[in-house]
């Protein structure tokens, strides 16, 4: 403690400090809502010109290109062609002024308003809301194509109902994505690494690893030592989630995954079920994070009802129309081995018959 804070209790100096840090911060957002008030009022503006005018399409083209040039010139570049488009479209995607929220600023509305399928663009809205993300965090997530990657493994009424708040996740496949992106943690593409580097990448980036997991997960446990008779093993990382009230545990593989790396899972996973999960809590989810899966191999290794599931890493994110078309393929995938599923089913039902 220097000369100047000398008989002054630390508490109360705290307590001051406390209240400059929170002022500043209020004042920030404030001012960032302003901004995103300006906007909309812009863009209100803006189309009501424009539906006063018979030649709409033309003159909205002209009043956008004229005006921006003399804003510019009196103001600076924030008031460019694009951006007063921009305004426009904030406008016609949210009309209601009230129902705009105060904790979001320009960056995250503006990247809203480039999702042209609303209930994408709500279940975004309604994320960001919910786990606070900034608009670097929100990028990520649009980026990595979240909200389709959920779509794989769930129904769309399903995702927007869990968004929404209207239920709680239920199922182990409602909170499992395939694939995950890491790309936070630098590694390079096709590199060779050992698992332990990249355990500790996951520790060393475990907030970036957290929002990827997604909402529920807390970490509970790094190479977690179990013991049964004489034999030790070590489980690479072990989460809990909140919402589906169960263990996570997660392994860890660098290479193509193999029916040996699932049944050690399936072990850990027994381990947990009758050594350390509570009567009511649900059943322990296994992750196999490999760089290639084998969704065969999974199929025909692991019971049916199994709480085991394989998901492939990316170390970067792809190009958004590669990653699309890479989803579009997995979609079909899954469509595929469903409709196998179905017929077989039928299959069975008429032999029976």
């Amino acid at each position: 403690m220097d000369k100047l804070s000398k008989g002054i209790n630390t508490d109360f100096l705290d307590d001051i400090k406390g209240i400059i840090t929170k002022s500043k911060a209020q004042a920030i957002r404030s001012v960032n809502f302003y901004r995103v008030q300006m906007y909309w009022k812009l863009g209100e503006r803006i189309f009501n010109e424009e539906q006063g005018r018979k030649s709409r399409a033309e003159y909205g083209q002209f009043l956008i290109k004229n005006l921006s040039k003399l804003l510019v010139a009196e103001y600076g570049s924030g008031f460019s062609a694009r951006q007063l488009e921009m305004c426009r479209q904030f406008y016609q995607l949210y009309p209601i002024a009230n129902a705009l929220r105060s904790q979001f600023n320009w960056i995250q509305y503006r990247l809203l308003i480039r999702i042209s399928d609303h209930d994408k663009r709500e279940y975004y809205e309604l994320e960001t809301v919910k786990n606070c993300w900034t608009g670097r965090e929100l990028e990520r997530q649009i980026n990595s194509q979240l909200y389709e990657r959920l779509l794989l493994s769930s129904d769309k009424e399903s995702v927007m109902a869990i968004a929404r708040s209207e239920r709680m996740p239920e199922k182990p496949n409602e909170i499992v994505k395939n694939p995950m992106f890491l790309e936070f943690l630098g590694l390079k593409q096709n590199a060779s690494y050992y698992e332990k580097d990249l355990e500790h990448a996951l520790i060393s980036n475990l907030q970036d690893f957290l929002l990827e997991l997604g909402n529920g997960f807390s970490f509970v446990a790094r190479q977690k030592r179990i013991t049964i008779e004489d034999d030790e093993f070590f489980i690479d990382l072990v989460f809990y989630n909140r919402f589906l009230r169960c263990f996570v545990i997660i392994e860890l593989k660098t290479e193509k995954m193999n029916h040996r790396d699932l049944g050690q899972l399936q072990m850990y996973v027994n381990y947990y079920d009758r050594f350390e999960k509570l009567s009511e809590e649900s059943k322990t989810i296994g992750i196999l994070l490999c760089p290639q899966k084998n969704d065969s191999v999974v199929e025909l290794t692991l019971p049916k009802n199994t709480t085991i599931y394989a998901s492939e890493y990316k170390s970067i994110i792809p190009d958004k129309q590669l990653l699309q078309d890479k989803l579009k393929e997995w979609v079909d995938q899954f469509d595929e081995v469903r409709e196998a599923a179905t017929l077989y089913k039928i299959s069975q039902f008429q032999e029976r018959r």
